[in-house]
């Protein structure tokens, strides 16, 4: 189903949207170290890539965050029904090019959108887009380790975007610094802060609950 334009008086986010809407800044960035170790260990245990499993627990816990499918867009609120998280990818020619990965409860139908769609960005050099979805931006510089970043505030992407560097290494736990980023109209920090939250424990969960990462 495509993306509707929906009332913000009829929305908890109408205060917000009379708010922030016309802001000249009204982006947010939250700062945060994560434990990782669990993915480091389900990466190297299944052969799975540290990155999708990262987007996965992103995808999960944006999931379960109610604000995530409602987003501001040139001036309106707009609903969604399905969400997907974007990675970039470095293609054939040494550059890099987009790809929105549609999420999916299933950590294993997720890992074949991703080996498959990024591989398909990879070899065409051309960005894959999913329109329809609520995508959340990520962006993983991995040759080095930051504390954070600040996204630009453009006024054309409203949407919520993570990045990370290269996890560090402390007494036996890996630890990753990322940086969250979200309009204000979209969401409070308190839903930042439970979406952070519900990362972590979605991180510590993999692979608890089933042997083989997927019932």
């Amino acid at each position: 189903m495509k993306p509707r334009a929906i009332n913000p008086k009829e929305t908890t986010r109408s205060e917000a949207f009379e708010l922030w809407m016309s802001a000249p800044n009204p982006m947010v960035t939250f700062f945060k170290q994560i434990n990782v170790t669990n993915l480091v260990r389900i990466s190297r245990k299944y052969k799975l890539k540290f990155n999708m499993l990262l987007c996965w627990c992103i995808g999960k816990a944006a999931s379960e965050v109610k604000e995530f499918y409602i987003l501001p867009v040139q001036g309106k609120l707009y609903r969604y029904d399905k969400l997907a998280v974007n990675t970039i990818v470095r293609n054939k020619n040494g550059e890099v090019s987009s790809c929105d990965v549609p999420f999916s409860k299933k950590l294993l139908d997720f890992n074949k959108d991703y080996m498959r769609l990024t591989k398909q960005v990879a070899d065409s050099c051309m960005n894959y887009d999913l329109p329809e979805y609520m995508v959340i931006g990520t962006s993983a510089i991995v040759n080095t380790e930051i504390d954070g970043a600040v996204g630009m505030n453009s006024g054309i992407f409203n949407n919520p975007f993570l990045i990370w560097g290269r996890y560090q290494s402390h007494f036996g736990r890996n630890m990753l610094k990322i940086s969250f980023q979200f309009h204000h109209t979209q969401m409070d920090g308190a839903h930042a802060g439970t979406f952070l939250e519900l990362l972590q424990k979605n991180i510590d969960n993999i692979g608890k609950k089933q042997r083989k990462v997927e019932q």
